[in-house]
């Protein structure tokens, strides 16, 4: 016979047994988004190895020379020295004039077949800078600089600024001989004064 205190202890498992419930494992609709955030699609399809890629872009040169097409064409030794022997720096008292004369003077030496002589000019005028000059040329935006005129005037604006042309166009025009210099002497000094600024603009008859 089962006592009374068995039978009170099975009547008591039965009402867990049959208390107990499944929870219930569905989100509120009102809570949907905080447990299920909707996917965000990236544009960029890159792998993760592309992205930490360092960026190529922005290095090329300022400078743009034509494609030469000539065959078996090559930028001699003894022309790149010399353009190196006598380099422009950027400092103050240089003559960016007198670079531009000097480097033309040394490309024109030399003649290759089938390449125009702007094309070995704009080639090689970056081994003419150093220093300031070199930085600034490395500082021009990408593919900005397409002809030789586009570089000469873009050096010449830069280290020799209109306000130097204004100062030395004033000299000029305000020339006076000297009491302790001779014609001669006065001749030279306004000489070097028309050769320190070519852009000078007056005509001989002025």
């Amino acid at each position: 016979m089962r006592t009374r205190s068995q039978a009170r202890k099975r009547r008591q498992q039965q009402v867990r047994q049959t208390s107990v419930e499944t929870p219930n494992l569905e989100k509120p609709n009102n809570n949907q988004e905080l447990f299920n955030p909707p996917t965000v699609t990236m544009a960029d399809n890159r792998t993760m190895a592309q992205l930490l890629e360092a960026p190529t872009e922005g290095y090329e040169d300022a400078i743009v020379v034509p494609e030469i097409t000539a065959n078996n064409f090559e930028i001699k030794h003894g022309l790149l020295n010399l353009v190196q022997n006598k380099q422009f720096f950027g400092h103050d008292k240089e003559d960016p004039h007198a670079h531009i004369r000097y480097f033309n003077k040394i490309t024109s030496t030399m003649k290759f077949p089938n390449v125009p002589s702007t094309s070995v000019k704009l080639m090689l005028f970056p081994f003419s800078l150093e220093d300031a000059a070199r930085i600034w040329l490395e500082k021009e935006p990408p593919r900005s600089i397409l002809t030789w005129d586009d570089l000469v005037s873009k050096f010449i604006n830069k280290f020799f600024p209109p306000s130097k042309t204004t100062n030395l166009r004033n000299e000029i025009t305000r020339f006076l001989q000297r009491f302790d210099e001779t014609f001669y002497e006065a001749w030279d000094r306004f000489n070097d004064l028309l050769w320190a600024c070519p852009h000078h603009g007056f005509l001989e008859l002025h």
